[in-house]
């Protein structure tokens, strides 16, 4: 099973949550185009659809089906818990 690091490593992947992030409840449709305009991203929907999956394997999104259209969200609860596993000490003043 592929871990949030290794799902984080690649930048199609974190420019998918990037997308998800700006505007949840995508379809694969739509964030294609978002890639290709925003990122220069060109893969194909199959290679997008893959990375779409890795993502979901690790918890960072969630899909919902309504008809034949199936809607991608960002779930950033397991970076909530990665960032929480080490607390950051506050500098002074």
């Amino acid at each position: 099973m592929t871990d949030i690091f290794t799902a984080l490593a690649d930048p199609t992947r974190r420019a998918l949550l990037d997308e998800l992030a700006d505007r949840d409840g995508q379809t694969l449709f739509e964030l294609c185009g978002r890639l290709a305009m925003k990122h220069q991203i060109n893969s194909s929907r199959q290679a997008i659809t893959q990375h779409l999956g890795v993502l979901e394997a690790v918890g960072l999104v969630r899909t919902r089906r309504d008809g034949r259209y199936k809607f991608h969200h960002a779930d950033f609860a397991p970076l909530r818990a990665v960032s929480g596993r080490w607390p950051i000490p506050q500098e002074d003043p």
